[in-house]
């Protein structure tokens, strides 16, 4: 294996494939069992696009989210930019089944919601996340103003968390740089892009480059600590006089 390869994989810059997980653990006597969780891993970050319809119809929609569970799992935190609705990680229980009611129904929304609300037990963990909304994001009305107020309130109390940073970008803060879809950069190594058709996994060293500076933009339009919480407060307040 060429210096230059294994040094690429050791960064961070590639995604190493099943070959050069297998050559390195037997070099390094790796267990079978410590052989097999670095090829689950590698797959799940492996860049590619899988269609919506393809998980709703083939596999089921929590099998995404359990796939995005096991991303965050073999990963030291996330940056993660939504500007039309609040990111997966912060959801309540009423917000995410009033949000995925509009395409899931019965035993799978069910489990959708299981699935989705499982993986904020992450946070309960080491690994770090930073959120950045816009305001819009939290007035994007889901459910009902209790369900919102509820969510509001959620946000707050998470981004309480030591290893939690949560940045709300006002509607009155003058942005030149729109974004046109959520993202999340996992480790600085890939980029899930979320569609209404598809998701999409980048590994690309300068797609991901490109989002991490993108998140940079975002992040510095953002308000953080009290005055982020003091516009929590008021969208919940003002859902609840609806």
């Amino acid at each position: 294996m060429a210096q230059a390869r294994l040094s690429r994989m050791e960064t961070g810059r590639r995604v190493p494939d099943d070959t050069d997980i297998r050559a390195l653990c037997k070099a390094y006597k790796a267990s079978q069992e410590v052989r097999q969780r670095l090829l689950s891993q590698a797959r799940e970050l492996r860049a590619g696009i899988v269609p919506a319809r393809t998980v709703l119809h083939r596999h089921g929609g929590h099998t995404m989210q359990e796939r995005i569970s096991r991303i965050e799992h073999a990963s030291g935190g996330v940056f993660s930019f939504n500007p039309a609705l609040v990111i997966g990680l912060l959801h309540t229980e009423g917000y995410a089944r009033a949000l995925l009611s509009g395409r899931y129904h019965g035993e799978d929304l069910q489990r959708m919601v299981a699935a989705r609300i499982a993986r904020q037990k992450i946070l309960d963990t080491e690994f770090t996340a930073h959120f950045v909304l816009t305001e819009g994001a939290l007035r994007w009305h889901v459910g009902s103003p209790a369900v919102m107020a509820q969510q509001m309130e959620h946000i707050a109390a998470t981004a309480g968390r030591t290893n939690v940073r949560l940045g709300v970008i006002p509607w009155t803060r003058p942005n030149v740089h729109p974004v046109l879809h959520p993202f999340q950069i996992y480790d600085q190594q890939a980029v899930m892009v979320g569609t209404e058709i598809a998701t999409a996994v980048h590994t690309d060293t300068h797609d991901v480059a490109d989002y991490v500076h993108r998140f940079e933009i975002y992040a510095g339009l953002a308000d953080y600590g009290d005055a982020a919480a003091a516009t929590l407060a008021r969208v919940a307040a003002e859902y609840r006089a609806l």
